[in-house]
């Protein structure tokens, strides 16, 4: 396995604070909206993106998309460390053929990008999936989580919770990568579902702290929800203060930034935080591996569009009528910036 050498960087760049020389690993997630192949699954609902459906993909707007995708995962965290985003969770990924095809191109194929990904229960076919480096990154196991909506009596089925456990740089961690249901039907009538998907992974994760108070864990992706919400409040019991996040305690960066109007995507004039990425307590306090430095919306002026009445918005793939655009998605991706001093 190829190894990196993890860059060195001063604190003084993140902050006024006195200088100190520290290591520090992005970890980044992206809902890519609709990175689909071209061909028909005859077991999903997946016309709408064939040469033929509504959305007219053909092999050139699919090797667009896949273009303008692979340009955003290759520019996540190099602000910071030369060589980006260790770690991305990704949302709305058809299959492995599209995740093969997108580590292949050439914007992010020196990273030698490999993925964890299972087929969906999802009626459209859309997963999640995780992307990561091996030169930081070592998986021992995945596996998905089934979300049971049928327990609440609904018959369309959603995307499992992508579980994968490995190394990063030497430091053992747990990875949950979502996407919640939506909100399709209404806020009552959908809340349910996402308070099931909340409920999942809080059982997940206490079960592995309660083994092992120091596991760490990082729960992403697209949760269809604001961090201010209910299943992430009252469910997950996510916090907003890293000084009152206790070891065994969620800790959620978000909370506060949506709280100063901030988002990943707007929908009807409204920016909404959907995208997160939280942390197990014990990764927000200094220890004796990662910890949390920093966290950032992904929003660089190419991901935004300019002109038009959408201007200021994300630039997304196609436009409101279906028309390649050739923008990159609906969402802005979402990074955390994980630090541990020299040794």
């Amino acid at each position: 396995m190829k190894h990196f050498i993890i860059p060195f960087i001063s604190l003084l760049s993140f902050t006024a604070a006195a200088q100190t020389k520290v290591q520090v690993v992005a970890i980044g997630s992206y809902n890519c909206e609709n990175l689909f192949d071209t061909t028909d699954d005859p077991d999903k609902k997946d016309e709408d993106f064939t040469p033929d459906g509504s959305y007219g993909y053909t092999g050139d707007v699919y090797r667009a998309k896949l273009h303008n995708t692979a340009t955003v995962l290759s520019r996540l965290g190099t602000d910071v460390t030369p060589d980006g985003a260790a770690v991305i969770g990704l949302v709305e990924i058809e299959n492995n053929t599209v995740l093969e095809d997108l580590v292949s191109q050439k914007e992010i194929a020196g990273r030698h990008y490999k993925y964890c990904w299972y087929p969906t229960p999802d009626e459209r076919g859309i997963s999640t999936a995780m992307l990561y480096n091996p030169g930081y990154m070592r998986v021992i196991a995945s596996e998905p989580i089934p979300v049971p909506l049928e327990s609440l009596g609904q018959r369309r089925p959603t995307r499992a919770i992508l579980h994968v456990y490995g190394v990063l740089a030497g430091d053992t961690v747990h990875i949950l990568v979502n996407h919640w249901p939506s909100k399709s039907g209404g806020e009552a009538a959908s809340a349910p579902g996402r308070m099931l998907a909340a409920s999942v992974n809080k059982r997940f994760i206490d079960s592995l702290l309660n083994r092992n108070p120091e596991t760490k864990v990082m729960l992403m992706g697209d949760l269809n929800d604001e961090p201010t919400s209910e299943p992430v409040i009252n469910v997950l019991k996510a916090k907003a203060d890293k000084n009152k996040t206790g070891k065994t305690d969620i800790y959620n960066p978000w909370i506060r930034m949506y709280k100063k109007g901030m988002g990943t995507e707007n929908y009807r004039g409204e920016w909404g935080l959907l995208d997160q990425i939280m942390l197990t307590g014990n990764m927000v306090h200094k220890n004796s591996g990662w910890s949390f430095h920093k966290a950032e919306i992904f929003n660089r002026d190419f991901l935004i569009n300019h002109i038009g009445s959408y201007k200021g918005l994300p630039h997304r793939s196609f436009t409101v009528s279906h028309v390649w655009d050739n923008g990159y998605s609906d969402h802005f991706p979402v990074l955390v910036y994980l630090i541990r001093e020299k040794k």
